[in-house]
């Protein structure tokens, strides 16, 4: 006479009727451990990629800080510039010569990136940039550094062989003049880059906290998956498995549908 097998023997000890439902009821342990494991690779791939976006972010932040101090150092260079084009005028010398050439036209950001770059110039909540950085894309926002990033290399390109010029014609006021100029335009162009590099590091901020707040809701599906493990096996045990089995299965259905929220919604 052929052994029964372990299913089998679940449904004959455990009343389970036989058919189809009565296979499910027999397989819910089974199942919710599975589903329970795959939340939590989910919580625990959610939250690597926050914690990706935090350092990220913070790379990024560096690169800001070195356009603002740029930024700083270049209108430092100008004010010691006209200090000193003062001292020559205290002197009785002429203090004054051409102005450095303005930058040629700056290239137009998207209107998504402009309206951000306003609302954080006004030290705007967080309640009212966070919309926006939402809605501009991270392609849209690498192209528009880059492109800033260009002017500020085709503005070095344009006063390089003028500076020369200047130079050499012997006149240290008008060099001075010059140079004052210029660096007030090259600090402008270094404070539109860190611009730019800040709606990054926010932007990629809110990304790790939204991937954050999904690793959360992971984490609380998986252990209502686990409830559901831990239920079913009590009922196994203690063979009353009518009301724990539908238990069980509703606390896994309700994981999963909480699952599928957190993945399109959240």
């Amino acid at each position: 006479m052929a052994k029964p097998l372990p299913i089998e023997q679940l449904k004959e000890t455990a009343h389970l009727p036989d058919n189809k439902w009565g296979k499910l009821l027999g397989a819910t342990p089974v199942i919710m451990t599975v589903v329970a494991t795959l939340l939590a690779g989910l919580a625990s791939s959610e939250m690597t990629k926050a914690q990706y976006e935090r350092a990220y972010a913070a790379q990024i932040q560096s690169k800001a800080g070195d356009q603002w101090a740029f930024f700083q150092a270049k209108r430092l260079r100008g004010e010691l510039q006209r200090n000193t084009l003062d001292l020559f005028a205290a002197q009785g010398a002429v203090a004054t010569g051409e102005d450095a050439p303005p930058p040629p036209p700056a290239p137009a950001v998207a209107p998504e990136i402009d309206t951000a770059l306003k609302a954080a110039a006004a030290d705007a909540p967080a309640e009212t940039i966070n919309p926006l950085l939402a809605k501009i894309p991270l392609a849209t926002l690498l192209a528009a550094q880059a492109e800033a990033r260009e002017h500020t290399a085709a503005y070095d390109a344009l006063t390089t062989p003028l500076l020369k010029q200047v130079v050499q014609g012997g006149s240290v006021p008008a060099r001075l003049h010059f140079n004052a100029t210029r660096y007030d335009h090259e600090a402008q162009l270094n404070a539109k880059v860190a611009r730019l590099y800040e709606l990054q590091v926010r932007k990629g901020n809110l990304v790790a906290e939204r991937h954050h707040a999904r690793s959360q809701k992971f984490f609380f599906g998986m252990l209502a998956a686990q409830m559901g493990v831990v239920i079913g096996t009590l009922a196994i045990a203690a063979k009353q498995r009518s009301l724990l089995w539908s238990i069980a299965a509703a606390a896994g259905v309700l994981a999963i549908v909480f699952a599928i929220y957190v993945y399109l919604y959240v």
